[in-house]
Formats: C-alpha cells, sequence, structure tokens
C-alpha cells in the first residue's frame, strides 16, 4: 500500500477508534455512576441545567473516556503509520483535544474537570500512545 494512503488511514482510523472507544465509555457512564437524582443527561440541554448536580464522582468517566479514547485512537495511528509513528499519535491527540476545548465552552462543567480534562486526557494519551508503539517497534 501506498506510504501516504497508509498514513492517510491511520488518522481516520485513529478518529474512528478513539471516537467509539469514548463514547461507548460515556454511554455505559450511566450505569456505572448514575447521575443525581433529577439530572436529564439524555439530552445536551438537560446536560447543562443539571450540570450543577454533579458531584466530582460524575466527571470520573468522562475524564477516562476522553484519556481513553484518545489513547485508543493515538495507538491505533501510530500501530498504522509508516513513517513518523509519534507525529500520528499527536495529532490525535491534538484532534480530540479540540473537541475537549469546543466541549468546555458548549458544558459548563466546573473548572477544576476543565483544566484537568485539557491538560491530562488528550497529547499526554497521545505522547504515551505513540512512546509505545515507538519503544515497542525498536524492540523488534
Amino acid at each position: 500500500m501506498n506510504p501516504t494512503v497508509r498514513n492517510i488511514l491511520a488518522v481516520f482510523a485513529g478518529i474512528f477508534i478513539g471516537s467509539i472507544v469514548n463514547m461507548s465509555i460515556i454511554m455505559m457512564s450511566g450505569s456505572i455512576i448514575p447521575p443525581p437524582v433529577g439530572a436529564d443527561v439524555t439530552t445536551s440541554e438537560g446536560l447543562k441545567a443539571s450540570m450543577h448536580l454533579f458531584e466530582p464522582k460524575h466527571f470520573i468517566l468522562p475524564f477516562l473516556a476522553h484519556a481513553l479514547g484518545t489513547f485508543a485512537g493515538a495507538i491505533v495511528a501510530a500501530f498504522i503509520a509508516v513513517s513518523h509513528k509519534m507525529k500520528f499519535a499527536l495529532s490525535i491527540g491534538g484532534f480530540f483535544m479540540v473537541g475537549g476545548i469546543a466541549s468546555v465552552f458548549m458544558l459548563p462543567s466546573p473548572l477544576w474537570f476543565s483544566i484537568i480534562d485539557i491538560v491530562g486526557a488528550y497529547i499526554p494519551m497521545g505522547y504515551l500512545a505513540g512512546s509505545l508503539v515507538v519503544k515497542k517497534q525498536q524492540i523488534s
């Protein structure tokens, strides 16, 4: 396969897999840590209106969704990419970080969560995934 086509495929596959992991965790999070009583989390308007009811425990799974989704997408992109594996992993981290920043503006989450999410869930996970793939290929 042409290296350029494979590198482009790496980006699309990383975004696709990362999005699936992210949304899977978000979808099941309500059954693991139930939303606050009276919170309507089925619509974005309901989520905005009830965000003040959320406790710190309600932000654990959204953070994990963002971090693990980014990690999964970045590791897939780095494995598929022919060259510049770390750059592709970090680009997936950057892509999801843009989504995280947009989420901060759309949902009134607490400042502490927004900072932890933006700083810890995207670029570090992309870097970790890229490092693991590069290290594995150096050993092989």
